[in-house]
């Protein structure tokens, strides 16, 4: 408490500035007079955060998500915390780039022009920021009127290639951002675009940058935003460490919170934060918490904008609340008797679109759409390439695709990288769109030749890669049990006749990963000169009408050490 005198002095000293000054209110004015000469006290700010947009500036056919819908949320949640008097940052965990042909055949210009709209703050770099030459990143570098974060890329003379953090004034409290990128983007990326560059563990990196901020006074909180991946207890299997194994690499609290992606998944957890919630939209949302760091990520393509609202008081951050908060999002519509209906209704009130963004995307829209919808073939089923279940399992379409390139170049039998495969194509009509939807990336086929023997320990390594990534090989035209702990094969047959070591064979596989991509050891390969998406569009054409069944998975692989039988478990 100020005394009589100390007041006195006070008021002397700031008369001009302070007024109402006397000695009959000396310990409220003293309280007073502490908060104006330490601002840094307390600050209350928001942090709403995307992730894995993959080119879905658009809604969906059923109106989910969409920029349009998200720059109204944020406007409103914007709105509201400055009224306050408080700050919003509005932070991106990467990869724009890759996955709807409207904005592949765009270069992603409008998705980067819907996130100046939106006024996003920072993104960290994405692996998918690679799927094109440099010069194209370049341009979208160029398009942000954000920066693009990474502090673990390099360029080849030395340097980094982008910014390694930004600091951002929090109402008088300096936040320091780090951006990283997951390590795996050496063997994701394609091989032709990133030969250039260096991506260093972001475990080693990080205790340098911080330590940097730390010797420069630059901040009092220190974040990262990072496209690295969460694995629940770090438990990454085959990929590269995520943002739980960052966190566990730095003294407790180093990072106060890592905002994420890459492995596209709502960060929702048990108590303890060993595991994953059963999280449906509309939940409550607990993110990880791992070594005094709070870990969040928003599963993808905008279908949530997360939500994070911090208190800063003495030196300490205080995680006051968080939500994934659904952007239009659906569910079916259920009758009385429980049964679903065909319908569908927004899971919360509907978010209207932005008008004016919502002209400037539907230009692109437009743009996009023509040439897309010209019918190539119909299937009388789902061919599947979900995600979630192409990296676990031989599906349909996965075996397709591998069976059309080796096809193509009369291969004895191919392997397709899951990864490589991005969606499913539905019981229907199959369009041009739907094949850049399944196969964006523009890989070269690439056609090897190896003896027997080689095969065989050539596909010890393939055919081992950990279920869940997109390593998982989706293979046509061999026969053989796969034992997953000695990374090893039997071969039974290959293109139908008995398999002979000393026999010489050939095999498709994308360019991508002949280079070495996703891990696949290097090889030496012949390119075919042709493009995955047009081989695909060409086997559709010919074939006109698919029986999906034609491709499902008949016992061909067997998986010993396997707790599904499907593929090799992550260690």
């Amino acid at each position: 408490m100020l005394n009589k005198k100390l007041l006195s002095v006070t008021c002397t000293l700031f008369i001009g500035m302070l007024a109402g000054c006397n000695s009959d209110d000396s310990e409220n004015q003293g309280q007073q007079d502490e908060e104006t000469i330490n601002p840094k006290k307390k600050v209350s700010f928001t942090i709403l955060h995307t992730n894995d947009n993959h080119g879905r500036f658009w809604h969906n056919a059923d109106g989910e998500y969409g920029m349009a819908a998200r720059k109204t949320l944020i406007d409103s949640i914007r709105e509201d915390v400055e009224a306050e008097g408080n700050v919003v940052l509005v932070l991106s965990g990467g990869d724009v780039n890759t996955g709807v042909p409207e904005s592949d055949i765009q270069d992603a210009e409008p998705d980067f022009k819907g996130m100046n709209a939106i006024q996003y703050d920072a993104m960290a770099v994405g692996n998918h920021e690679f799927d094109n030459p440099l010069t194209v990143l370049e341009k979208q570098r160029s398009w942000a009127s954000f920066p693009m974060l990474s502090a673990n890329i390099y360029k080849a003379g030395g340097g980094r290639y982008f910014e390694p953090y930004k600091v951002f004034d929090i109402n008088g409290v300096n936040l320091a951002l780090i951006g990283f990128t997951t390590e795996d983007t050496v063997k994701i990326g394609n091989p032709e675009y990133i030969s250039e560059l260096t991506f260093t563990d972001p475990k080693v990196e990080a205790p340098k940058i911080i330590a940097e901020i730390k010797e420069k006074g630059e901040a009092d909180i220190i974040m990262a935003v990072t496209h690295m991946g969460h694995y629940a207890d770090a438990k990454s299997g085959s990929n590269a460490p995520g943002d739980v194994a960052l966190a566990r690499s730095l003294p407790e609290g180093e990072l106060n919170a890592i905002i994420g992606g890459h492995s596209q998944n709502p960060v929702c957890m048990e108590a303890g934060n060993q595991s994953y919630a059963d999280f449906k939209p509309g939940d409550d949302c607990a993110p990880d918490q791992q070594n005094g760091t709070y870990i969040m990520q928003a599963h993808e393509w905008g279908k949530y904008v997360g939500r994070a609202d911090f208190e800063y008081e003495d030196g300490k951050l205080t995680l006051m609340s968080y939500k994934l908060i659904p952007v239009n999002l659906k569910q079916a519509v259920v009758d009385e008797s429980g049964n679903e209906t065909g319908d569908l209704e927004f899971i919360q009130p509907e978010i209207t679109k932005d008008p004016e963004l919502f002209a400037e995307l539907e230009v692109f829209q437009k743009k996009g759409e023509a040439g897309l919808d010209v019918k190539l073939a119909e299937t009388d089923s789902k061919l599947e390439g979900d995600r979630g279940v192409v990296r676990n399992q031989q599906t349909n379409l996965g075996r397709l695709i591998a069976m059309a390139q080796s096809d193509r170049v009369k291969a004895d039998f191919a392997i397709m990288n899951s990864g490589g495969v991005r969606a499913s194509i539905e019981a229907g009509d199959i369009s041009y769109r739907d094949v850049l939807t399944v196969q964006p990336f523009g890989n070269s086929v690439s056609l090897a030749t190896m003896t027997g023997a080689e095969v065989k320990e050539y596909l010890g390594s393939v055919a081992t890669k950990t279920r869940g990534s997109g390593a998982y090989a989706q293979i046509s035209g061999v026969n053989m049990t796969v034992h997953c702990s000695t990374s090893t094969v039997e071969i039974s047959t290959i293109n139908g006749g008995t398999f002979d070591e000393n026999t010489e064979y050939t095999f498709t596989i994308p360019s991508f990963n002949a280079a070495g991509g996703d891990g696949y050891p290097e090889i030496s390969t012949i390119d075919s000169g042709f493009i995955d998406a047009d081989v695909l569009q060409g086997f559709f054409k010919d074939k006109g009408m698919i029986n999906a069944a034609d491709y499902n998975p008949n016992g061909e692989i067997v998986y010993n050490d396997s707790s599904t039988g499907l593929g090799c478990d992550a260690a």
